[in-house]
C-alpha cells in the first residue's frame, strides 16, 4: 500500500521539493488548484505550535474565514510541496483507478506533504476536476474548510488510504457538490445548478415568461414587451437604461428561437462629434439587410423600397409605411420593429421567444461584447470631446423633470425616458425635434400595452409625426430643422465637416488633368453659408455646376473644347489655368440680399524643364571619297551652327541641348550642269550601325520628318551640294552617343530631281541611270 507513496518521495528528493519550517505564500500558478469551485494560485502554510495549516485565500487560518485544509490530530513542525507538470503513466493510471468516472486528461498534479502524510490535488483538463487524495501514515484526521466551516472530514486509520472529490460549484458564498440542483424561492423561479462537472448554471424566467409562484416558469401569451433606442439612449425590456458613446453598430436584438432574425442599430454623429444618435436600423433576416434609414427610406440589401401604408411581405416580414414611420413586423411571430428616423421601438408579445439577447435584452451588457465592427464605419470606436454649448442650461433642462401620462406609468416607467431626455438635453442644444423625442417614444410605448393618449400631442404641442419624413440625405448628412419648428434642410455630420472647417473650404481640393480642371463643392457646407448652388457659374456664366443626386456635392469643371472663361497665364517656369465661380447678379439687378460668393481655382502645369547638356563633335567634317559610275568625286559632311554655312562646328566646340545644328552635305568633282545631289534620308542612332535601334529619322524620303518640327531641308536635289538643320537631342537613356546618317544619290538633271513635299509623296523616279549611285555618309558626336 505504500509503494505509491515511496515512489513519489523518492521523485521528491530528486527534484528538490521546497521544504518550509516557517509561515510562508507559496506561488503556484504554474499548477493552479480549484479547490470546491474556486480557483487559487497561491498556498498561505501558517507554521504554528507544532500545527501546519494550509490555505488558499490569503488567510492563515481557518478562523478567519479562509479556505483551508486543517490537521487536526497530530503535531507537525515542516510542511513540503511538489509540482508534477507532466504525470507519468503509472500516476494517471493510479488515479484512474480510484476514480473511474473520470476520462479526461490528466495534465498535472500538485503535492503538498506533511511529516506523516501526503496529499495530493489533481488538476484534470478541461472539467477542472481536483481530486484530494491522502496516503496514511498513522491514525490521522483533516477537515476541509470553506469560508473557515468544515465541509468535509477524512480519517486514516491503519492500513488505508482516503480519497476525497474536492471539485464543486459556489453561489452567494456558498459551496455545493457537482450534481446538486438548487431552487431558490418558488416565487422567483430562480434555481441553479452545479452538474456532475462542476459548472454552475443558474436560470430563471425568459423575458416572455412569467413565474407561477411554485418554482414553474410559463409562457404568458398576454404579457407584452416594449425596447426603445432613441437619440444614444437604449432602454431595454426590463426598463434598464445605457448610453451609447461611439459611432457604431450594435446588436439590438436576438433570440435563440430566431436565428435567422436580428436588430442592428447604427449610431452616427449629427451636429456635435461627441453626441451619438440611432441613425439607421437594420434587420437581418435569412441572409437579406432590410435598412431602415431616417425620412423613411427603406432598402433592400442595395435596391430601395416603395412603401405605403398597406403591408408588403419581404423575405417574411411585414413592411408597412405611414406619416409616422416605418413598421416591420414578423408574419410568424408577434414582433414588430418601428423607426421614424430619430427612435427604434421594438415591441414584443406573445410567443416570441424566452429570452432577449442585445442591448435590448440586458442593456448593461459589455458594449465591446455587442459592438459590431464588420458593419461600422473605419475607427468607429474613437472617442471626440467637444467644447460645452454655453447655450444649454442644464438645470432649467433637469427642473422640467416629470412624469407624463400618469394613467399609463403603473405598466411604462417613465423614468428612464426623463432620465435620457435629460441626459441628452443637458449637452446638446434641443434642436430637430428633440424636445418631442423621448416625449414621443414614450407615448409610443405606452400606446403598444394599450393605453389611449387622446389629444397628447394637442396638450404637449408635439406632432406623432415623423420629423423629416420623406426628405432623403446622404451618407455624410442628416435631416434637421433650419430653424426651430421650421423647415428641414440636409446638414453636414459634424465629423465630416470638421475636416473642411479646419482649413476654411468649402469643398474638395482641384482636381487637375492633362487637359481639364474640376473642382467639388459640399452641398450642405453651402447651405450653411446660405449660398444657393443653382446661381453659380464660372467666369462664363453658362459653365454651371453638376449636382450629384445622391452625395449632394456640386461640381465645376473646364476642358480644353470648353474653357469657360478660363485665364491662362505664365510665368517663369508655370503655366497657370484660372477660373471663378461666383453668384454676380445680372446687370439688371439694383440691389442683392445675398452675400456675393467669388471661388478661385486653379490649376499650375509646371513648363518642360531645359536640360542642359553638352555634345562635341567627334570630327569637324566628314570627307569620304566615292565612285558612282562614271563619277569619281569627294562627299563631305560637315556641321555649322550658322545660316551661312561658314562656322564649322570643331571637335571642341560645345554643343548644347537643343541648340539649332546646321549640316553641309558638299561634294567636289561633279559637273553642276549634268548632275545634282539629292539627300534621300537622314537619320540617328545611340549605336554606330546604321541599322541598330533605336532609330531617329530626320529626312524621310527626301523630305524633313513632319513629327519634328525642328526639321529643315534646304536646296534638296536643286545642284551638287544641300543642307538641313535641326535641333540637338539626345537618346533618353543612352550612353550620351549620338550617330548622324545619311543615305544620297545622284540624279540626272534633267530629270527633275527635287522631291515632292511634304513626307508621303515620294516622287517618281526616272529609270536608274549611270548616274544614279548611292552613297552613305555618317558623323558621330559624344556627350
Amino acid at each position: 500500500m505504500l509503494r505509491p507513496l515511496l515512489c513519489l518521495c523518492a521523485l521528491i528528493a530528486l527534484t528538490s521539493a521546497q521544504t518550509f519550517t516557517e509561515s510562508s505564500v507559496v506561488n503556484i500558478s504554474s499548477c493552479p488548484i480549484t479547490y470546491y469551485g474556486q480557483q487559487y494560485e497561491q498556498l498561505y502554510v501558517n507554521i504554528t505550535s507544532g500545527n501546519v495549516t494550509v490555505c488558499f485565500n490569503g488567510f492563515f487560518s481557518p478562523e478567519t474565514g479562509g479556505d483551508c485544509i486543517v490537521e487536526r490530530s497530530l503535531g507537525a513542525e515542516q510542511f513540503y510541496y511538489y509540482i508534477m507538470l507532466q504525470p507519468s503513466t503509472a500516476d494517471v493510471d493510479y488515479v484512474r483507478q480510484y476514480f473511474p468516472t473520470i476520462q479526461n486528461s490528466l495534465e498535472r498534479y500538485f503535492l503538498i506533504s506533511f511529516p506523516h502524510v501526503s496529499v495530493f490535488l489533481y488538476h484534470i483538463v478541461k472539467s477542472d476536476w481536483c481530486h484530494f487524495l491522502m496516503f496514511y501514515l498513522k491514525l490521522i484526521v483533516y477537515e476541509l474548510q470553506v469560508g473557515g466551516t468544515t465541509v468535509d472530514t477524512v480519517n486514516l486509520i491503519s492500513s488505508s488510504r482516503g480519497f476525497l472529490d474536492i471539485s464543486g460549484c459556489r453561489h452567494s458564498g456558498q459551496m455545493y457538490r457537482p450534481g446538486t440542483v438548487i431552487s431558490s424561492e418558488p416565487q422567483t423561479c430562480f434555481s441553479f445548478t452545479c452538474n456532475e462537472t462542476a459548472v454552475l448554471n443558474t436560470s430563471s424566467c425568459g423575458a416572455l415568461e412569467r413565474c407561477q409562484g411554485n418554482g414553474i416558469c410559463v409562457l404568458d401569451t398576454m404579457l407584452a414587451s416594449t425596447c426603445t433606442v432613441t437619440g444614444p439612449t437604449v432602454i431595454d425590456v426590463h426598463g434598464q437604461i445605457n448610453s451609447i458613446q461611439d459611432r457604431c453598430a450594435y446588436s439590438l436584438f436576438s433570440t435563440p428561437s430566431l436565428p435567422d432574425f436580428h436588430v442592428l442599430g447604427n449610431f452616427r454623429d449629427r451636429r456635435r462629434k461627441d453626441v451619438s444618435f440611432l441613425d439607421s436600423v437594420t434587420l437581418r433576416v435569412g441572409g437579406h439587410y432590410i435598412h431602415l434609414e431616417q425620412g423613411g427610406r427603406v432598402q433592400l440589401d442595395d435596391s430601395t423600397l416603395t412603401l405605403s401604408s398597406s403591408p408588403q411581405l419581404v423575405h417574411g416580414v411585414q413592411l408597412s409605411k405611414d406619416q409616422t414611420g416605418v413598421t416591420a413586423e414578423l408574419s410568424n411571430l408577434i414582433i414588430s420593429v418601428f423607426f421614424d428616423g430619430n427612435t427604434a421601438q421594438i415591441h414584443l408579445e406573445g410567443p416570441a421567444g424566452s429570452s432577449v439577447e442585445g442591448l435590448c435584452g440586458n442593456s448593461s451588457s459589455s458594449l465591446s461584447d455587442l459592438r459590431l465592427s464588420e458593419y461600422s464605419s473605419t475607427s468607429c470606436e474613437m472617442q471626440y470631446s467637444e467644447p460645452a454649448d454655453t447655450t444649454i442650461d442644464c438645470t432649467s433642462v433637469t427642473e422640467r423633470r416629470e412624469a407624463p401620462f400618469s394613467s399609463c406609468n403603473t405598466d411604462i416607467d417613465p423614468e428612464p425616458y426623463i432620465t435620457a431626455c435629460t441626459d441628452t438635453l443637458c449637452k446638446y442644444p434641443a434642436v430637430d425635434g428633440l424636445n418631442c423625442q423621448f416625449l414621443k417614444a414614450y407615448a409610443r410605448a405606452c400606446s403598444l400595452h394599450n393605453h389611449a393618449l387622446d389629444g397628447w400631442t394637442s396638450n404637449t404641442g408635439c406632432s406623432s409625426e415623423a420629423f423629416c419624413q420623406d426628405r432623403t440625405c446622404s451618407d455624410h448628412e442628416f435631416c434637421g430643422e433650419k430653424t426651430v419648428g421650421g423647415d428641414t434642410r440636409c446638414f453636414c455630420r459634424a465629423i465630416f465637416a470638421s475636416k473642411y472647417q479646419a482649413i476654411n473650404s468649402l469643398g474638395d481640393a482641384t482636381v487637375c488633368m492633362q487637359d481639364s480642371a474640376s473642382v467639388t463643392l459640399v452641398g450642405c457646407l453651402l447651405e450653411d453659408k446660405g449660398i444657393d448652388y443653382s446661381a453659380l457659374h464660372l467666369n462664363d456664366p453658362t459653365c454651371r455646376g453638376r449636382v450629384d443626386e445622391l452625395t449632394h456635392m456640386v461640381t465645376f469643371s473646364f476642358n480644353s473644347s470648353n474653357s469657360c472663361g478660363t485665364v491662362v497665364t505664365t510665368n517663369n517656369s508655370q503655366v497657370i489655368y484660372k477660373n471663378t465661380i461666383m453668384n454676380q447678379n445680372s446687370s439688371s439687378d439694383i440691389i442683392t440680399r445675398h452675400d456675393q460668393v467669388s471661388i478661385d481655382f486653379s490649376c499650375v502645369q509646371t513648363q518642360a524643364d531645359i536640360k542642359t547638356a553638352t555634345f562635341r563633335i567627334r570630327d569637324s567634317s566628314v570627307i569620304q571619297h566615292i565612285t558612282s559610275g562614271v563619277w569619281d568625286y569627294t562627299l563631305t559632311m560637315c556641321a555649322t551652327t550658322d545660316v551661312g554655312h561658314t562656322q564649322a562646328v570643331q571637335s571642341s566646340t560645345e554643343v548644347q541641348l537643343i541648340q539649332k545644328i546646321r549640316v553641309q552635305l558638299k561634294t567636289d568633282g561633279l559637273d553642276g550642269d549634268v548632275v545634282v545631289v539629292v539627300t534621300d534620308s537622314c537619320w540617328a542612332t545611340d549605336q554606330p550601325s546604321t541599322n541598330s535601334t533605336p532609330r531617329y529619322d530626320l529626312i524621310i524620303n527626301g523630305c524633313a520628318n513632319p513629327a519634328d518640327q525642328t526639321v529643315q531641308v534646304e536646296d534638296n536635289g536643286l545642284g551638287t551640294s544641300n543642307y538641313f538643320s535641326f535641333s540637338m537631342f539626345q537618346f533618353t537613356g543612352s550612353s550620351g552617343e549620338v550617330y548622324l546618317h545619311c543615305e544620297l544619290h545622284l540624279c540626272p538633271k534633267q530629270n527633275n530631281c527635287v522631291p515632292t513635299c511634304p513626307a508621303g509623296a515620294r516622287r517618281r523616279r526616272s529609270a536608274r541611270s549611270k548616274y544614279e549611285g548611292e552613297a552613305f555618309v555618317s558623323m558621330a558626336w559624344t556627350h
